[in-house]
């Protein structure tokens, strides 16, 4: 039976290592602070990454640690998606259950796990490609942190330099986002396979840059350790000299040291590495050597009764050739009734040895086995090891069946990415299988249709729009326009996500094709009144919005309804009717609870921060800022929507003079990888706090990323304007007014404005700041923008306190306005306002009144770090010699950096206050620079003895 031949241990004594077992030691202590989230474990092939990590993980289990193994296979590569942590969930059900395992998860979550283990029974229905992915990572992230929380939990991925897509995307998502004590992901990979073109190396700079992620290198042995390896295997003390010719051809890579002993006590030795790891299998019996060729044609990994049936050999007969093998330690046996290669290596060579034939009609062999049983392999593999198999038996008839079968299940479970590669070798199979659409159900069209829709799930716009164009050129509209409609929308879809023009003649063209009164007609409208209404175009948006609204609601289709509606709501907010925005937004959400969509839950809830804002209600936004992200994260759309949420979420808090929290918000947003134009609003808001703080660096890298700098063309209104506010606050903020002076003129000649608080009205105030500061230099420019300014400001409308406070400033009355702003609790523009208001009272020789509001503006100033703000209101103040007075010391600090100065008199650390402010340590560690800085001391101990000296905390 298996249990008896278990194999020898080819070296009883682990050697070396110390400083690398120290290492992860210490990595698993400050994981389980949650200071550590991961652990990158390199090394050459053959040098003993698997040994140090199952050393690792015995002691770590030793002490509590539940430890969880998945590895990454070399067919992963051909489709076989999610396989590690297929495998440590299959592990996870083995030990507690399926039910157990179901019970750390939200009720129901356990549907989106049914897409990789069948255990779990029927997958969610929700097919929505954004959802669907981003809930499974979501499900697996929130099950590794409900384990730790029961004791602490080491998940060991090995070998991801053959990890797929997916799961690449998956190690990438976990390091970024596992941020809870007691969990530590411990990953493996050959160094000697990264080549410049693959794909893991971008995963490991990106992961490189994450807080949190550990990079460990294991080097080869030592002489010392080289000869403390062949003593251990020995069991006696070799010869100074074969120590000394076996640690020079094996180079210190523990698998060719033993492999050379191996080959007998005379070390005689191969003339290659593959002839030496070879020799350890060529040793063995005859039958015991073809037994061990055909286990290679099945992987790394094969189960008992697939080898059994494939071999043509009986339980026993398999057990008595397999025998010398396992004690020979060249193969070994795992759990389920498996056997798996000592290392990867030896299969690897043993594989290599096969003849064409051979190799040919082992894995005809395997597929005929699999297509007979498909329990012989784990549920999860059964459709891709078949495309592997006929695919490498070179039966192009069942190779393309089985390529469109295991394409079909990647998509199911969310892996796009590996479904491309096989719908690609349909298409390629294609010619050479005559009744080819018979056969699978689906014509060459509709291949490139499902190939064009996996890419474009997957992430790749440009292979995406590769297979649009093929289909689009295999089809006649006049036959079949409603197909040719559908691909059109996507291939606008795509020209959006790459930033490229000609979205809105690509969704009229599809709109022509579709008949009136129809559903499809309603999917085309949808997507282009959503555009129109963002250029600006509302009066056309909405009356398709109309139509489109009737056609939905005699269909029943609720969650288009949902969609048309928003798109209504959008125009709302451009034009500033902001209680009709939240309104109908309201009406949308209200649709999405009724249908459990949580794609317009999501989007209905950002929109509506950003309407609240606009209101001035922004205690209200915020609170439905950190209920959103929840919601997000809830429905597994915390890369799409739960970004768009994070990024109003951020405007908010940038409003509120809460810059340094925005601007943690804007770095962790930017961290999950936003689409481009979440990315480019994400980084508008850093801008904004950059250019106020006088970060001009960072603020021209971003103009340049954003395109402002380059003057690449937009098309939406609200890109458009940010744009132009940007670039205008860069030009005045560097003193160049003339320059701030042109884009206003650019800005002003679109036929397109808006009476958004933070659009229209926003641009209108600051346009007031630039034709002052150019009236010397610029007269005429200046008034003529001024009297174009005046001809937008009357077209626009006037609702709400922010757009009266903005009104304010552009008309002049800084006084109103800054108490306007006050009120609002917007402390930069309330200091703006102030400066400007004392400026007016200055040149009017009321220098009294300008010191009063300059003696009022300079700490709103200060404790936002607003630098050129500061030395504007300083400048002034010496004009007028208005602030000789001394602040109150109450006044140096915010109130929050009276609460962070009064825990480190106590002697607190900057980890210690972010646990009892719940704020993160970044953050403490910004308001410690501020303090020290207008304290003017340089340490804590000095800030405690000012603060005693001034009674701040008294």
């Amino acid at each position: 039976m298996l249990d008896d031949m278990r194999g020898r241990s080819v070296s009883p004594v682990f050697v070396g290592r110390e400083e690398e077992l120290a290492a992860l030691a210490e990595s698993f202590d400050e994981a389980i602070k949650g200071k550590v989230t991961a652990v990158l474990l390199g090394g050459e092939a053959g040098v003993g990454k698997t040994r140090l990590v199952q050393r690792f993980a015995a002691s770590r289990t030793a002490g509590g640690a539940h430890v969880l193994f998945g590895g990454c296979v070399e067919l992963s590569t051909e489709g076989l998606a999610y396989a590690p942590f297929t495998a440590a969930l299959r592990q996870l059900v083995r030990e507690q259950g399926p039910a157990a395992v179901a019970g750390l998860l939200p009720e129901g979550a356990e549907r989106d796990l049914a897409r990789l283990l069948p255990e779990f029974g029927e997958p969610s229905r929700d097919g929505e490609t954004e959802t669907g992915r981003a809930r499974l990572f979501e499900q697996f992230l929130s099950l590794l942190e409900r384990l730790a929380e029961h004791r602490p939990t080491i998940l060991v991925i090995e070998d991801i330099h053959w990890a797929d897509r997916s799961s690449r995307d998956l190690i990438a998502f976990l390091s970024r986002n596992l941020h809870t004590p007691q969990v530590l992901i411990v990953m493996t990979y050959r160094s000697d396979d990264l080549h410049r073109q693959h794909p893991l190396r971008p995963v490991l700079a990106e992961l490189g840059r994450v807080h949190g992620v550990h990079r460990l290198d294991l080097p080869r042995l030592s002489r010392d350790e080289v000869a403390q390896q062949m003593t251990a295997i020995l069991g006696r003390t070799p010869a100074y000299g074969k120590v000394d010719t076996v640690y020079e051809r094996s180079e210190g890579i523990p698998l060719f040291v033993e492999a050379m002993l191996e080959s007998g006590d005379e070390c005689t030795f191969p003339d290659s590495m593959q002839d030496l790891i070879l020799g350890c299998v060529e040793r063995l019996p005859e039958e015991t050597q073809r037994v061990l060729r055909v286990a290679a044609a099945g992987g790394n990994r094969v189960g008992h009764a697939l080898l059994a049936a494939v071999s043509g050999l009986s339980d026993v007969d398999l057990e008595t050739a397999l025998r010398p093998a396992i004690m020979g330690n060249v193969l070994q046996i795992a759990d389920s009734r498996a056997y798996v290669f000592r290392h990867s290596l030896i299969r690897e060579a043993v594989h290599d040895e096969l003849l064409p034939g051979e190799h040919q009609r082992l894995h005809s062999r395997f597929a005929e086995e699999i297509s007979k049983d498909r329990t012989l392999v784990p549920s999860d593999r059964a459709a891709v090891e078949l495309a592997h198999h006929w695919y490498g038996a070179r039966n192009d008839r069942w190779a393309l069946i089985s390529a469109w079968e295991a394409a079909r299940k990647s998509s199911k479970a969310f892996a796009y990415t590996e479904a491309v590669p096989l719908l690609e070798r349909v298409l390629t199979l294609w010619d050479r299988v005559p009744d080819a659409a018979e056969l699978i159900g689906c014509d060459h069209t509709g291949v490139l249709e499902r190939a064009s829709e996996a890419a474009n799930s997957g992430g790749d716009a440009d292979k995406a729009s590769k297979f649009v164009k093929a289909a689009l050129s295999q089809l006649d509209e006049t036959r079949e326009p409603g197909r040719v409609a559908q691909l059109i929308v996507r291939r606008a879809g795509l020209k959006n996500s790459k930033g490229q023009a000609g979205v809105i003649d690509d969704l009229r063209h599809a709109l022509r094709l579709v008949p009136e009164n129809s559903l499809d007609r309603a999917e085309v409208v949808t997507p282009l009144s959503r555009h129109l209404m963002l250029r600006g175009e509302i009066e056309e948006a909405n009356e398709l919005i109309i139509e489109g609204l009737r056609w939905v609601r005699e269909h029943g289709d609720r969650c288009l309804e949902g969609d048309l509606l928003m798109n209504r709501a959008l125009g709302h907010s451009l034009n500033g009717e902001i209680e009709s925005t939240i309104a109908v937004n309201e009406q949308a959400l209200a649709i999405g609870r009724e249908e459990g969509a949580g794609r317009l839950i999501t989007r209905a809830m950002g929109n509506n921060i950003d309407a609240l804002l606009d209101m001035g209600r922004q205690d209200d936004a915020l609170r439905m800022a950190e209920h959103g992200w929840t919601v997000a994260k809830k429905y597994g759309r915390l890369r799409g929507s739960g970004l768009f949420i994070a990024n109003n979420w951020a405007e908010v808090l940038e409003t509120l003079g809460r810059w340094d929290e925005a601007i943690e918000i804007v770095d962790t947003a930017l961290s999950h990888g936003p689409v481009l134009r979440t990315r480019y609003s994400l980084l508008r808001v850093r801008a904004d706090i950059a250019l106020a703080r006088g970060e001009l660096q960072l603020v021209e890298g971003i103009l340049a990323e954003v395109g402002v700098s380059k003057n690449r063309p937009e098309e939406f209104v609200q890109d458009i304007i940010s744009n132009a506010r940007l670039l205008i606050g860069w030009h005045l903020t560097r003193g160049e007014p003339g320059a701030a002076l042109g884009v206003a003129e650019q800005v002003l000649s679109q036929p397109k404005q808006s009476s958004k608080a933070m659009l229209g009205w926003r641009l209108l105030a600051l346009l007031r700041t630039v034709c002052d500061a150019a009236q010397d230099t610029e007269r005429e420019r200046a008034a003529a923008v001024r009297a174009q300014a005046a001809e937008v400001a009357a077209m626009l409308s006037v609702i709400g306190p922010v757009v009266e406070a903005y009104r304010l400033s552009y008309s002049g009355d800084f006084d109103a306005a800054a108490a306007a702003w006050e009120r609002l609790q917007r402390p930069h523009n309330q200091s703006k306002a102030l400066l400007r208001a004392a400026s007016v009272a200055a040149t009017a020789g009321d220098r009294e009144g300008a010191a009063v509001r300059l003696k009022a503006a300079l700490p709103l100033a200060k404790a936002l770090r607003a630098t050129p703000l500061v030395e504007e209101i300083e400048m002034l103040a010496r004009r007028v010699g208005g602030l000789q007075e001394a602040q109150e010391p109450s006044e140096l600090l915010t109130p929050r950096e009276l609460e962070v100065l009064r825990l480190v008199t106590q002697g607190r650390t900057n980890r210690d206050i972010a646990a009892e402010l719940f704020i993160s340590a970044k953050t403490v560690s910004v308001h410690v620079s501020n303090i020290l800085g207008k304290l003017g001391v340089t340490t804590r101990g000095e800030a405690a003895a000012a603060a005693h000296r001034l009674s701040l905390l008294s």
